[in-house]
């Protein structure tokens, strides 16, 4: 069945009910407990990683953690871990993606025995020189240490200390190697950037991200949970699943109007000025940026569009 006439159709009353994405940077501060933690379960919580979300799970062996936060944070993060189980170490790291705010403290516990596992794209990221076209500049490689010591393709699971936890790839959503991890018994979903109740969403479009990519990945989250799920974000409120579902009908709407615009010619300035982003339940803070990187990723994509764009 044709994917673009499914959007359209899971598209239909999904935007009447919406929820505001503007009162999430409330409802952040509301959640936030003494020391930047804030417990989900007894064994599941999120740690302030310098502004970014460290996921952590305890177990009797250690801890497992999505994502290790931005440079600088490590003590912080370590701090609250202590807060969580005294003594215990971090066992396994995984990175959703190569972004250095996710990532920024690997080399703090590779060195202490962690195995830091992402995509297979994300690892080559971390590991090449790359020019950032929006600062025009190259980033270096990251050193060795900081780097994933395992990788995979598609999909992954393991067990600790009972805990189920699957994770599995994002495809085009955010970079090139985005991924989820589920906590499955205690249906804790971390997502990365695939989420974005608090900062705009962003597409690396020179790593091969793009919208339609990152409504395929969603509609992928919204699959995987319940009523029930958490979904983590990197930035910003744990959210329900009828919250990120919002989100994901919201950049439906947004793909749907830049496939219009980018079938009839019009380039990032074309459409601010048609008012492609108004009326929708968010704002941006940088619509000019968004605008171009989708863009970019909509023309390296024109083969996905509408059926009658022009050849």
């Amino acid at each position: 069945m044709d994917r673009r006439v499914n959007r359209r159709q899971l598209l239909q009353g999904a935007l009447a009910g919406a929820l505001p994405l503007c009162g999430l940077p409330r409802i952040l501060k509301a959640q936030q407990a003494a020391g930047g933690l804030r417990r989900l379960t007894d064994k599941v919580a999120v740690v302030d990683g310098g502004g970014a979300n460290v996921l952590a799970f305890s177990g009797v062996d250690g801890f497992v953690l999505v994502d290790s936060g931005a440079p600088k944070s490590g003590d912080r993060v370590m701090a609250a871990l202590k807060d969580i189980a005294g003594g215990a170490k971090v066992q396994t790291l995984f990175n959703t993606h190569y972004h250095l705010d996710q990532t920024g403290n690997n080399e703090l516990f590779a060195a202490a025995g962690a195995k830091i596992i992402a995509h297979e794209r994300t690892r080559e990221w971390m590991s090449s020189d790359y020019w950032v076209p929006a600062e025009e500049r190259y980033e270096k490689a990251r050193p060795q240490a900081a780097r994933p010591t395992q990788t995979f393709q598609t999909t992954g699971s393991f067990d600790a200390a009972g805990e189920q936890i699957d994770y599995g790839y994002l495809l085009m959503a955010h970079t090139a190697g985005d991924i989820y991890v589920y906590f499955k018994n205690a249906n804790v979903l971390a997502v990365g950037d695939v989420a974005s109740p608090l900062r705009d969403p962003a597409l690396d479009y020179f790593t091969g991200a793009w919208i339609g990519g990152r409504v395929d990945a969603m509609d992928l989250v919204v699959k995987l949970g319940n009523e029930q799920t958490r979904i983590v974000p990197a930035y910003g409120a744990v959210m329900t699943r009828a919250e990120f579902k919002a989100e994901r009908d919201m950049m439906e709407e947004v793909r749907a109007r830049l496939f219009k615009q980018v079938r009839k010619g019009d380039g990032p300035k074309d459409m601010l000025e048609d008012g492609v982003l108004n009326g929708l339940a968010r704002t941006w803070k940088d619509p000019n940026r968004f605008l171009y990187d989708a863009a970019k990723g909509l023309w390296a994509n024109h083969e996905k569009l509408d059926l009658d764009v022009v050849q």
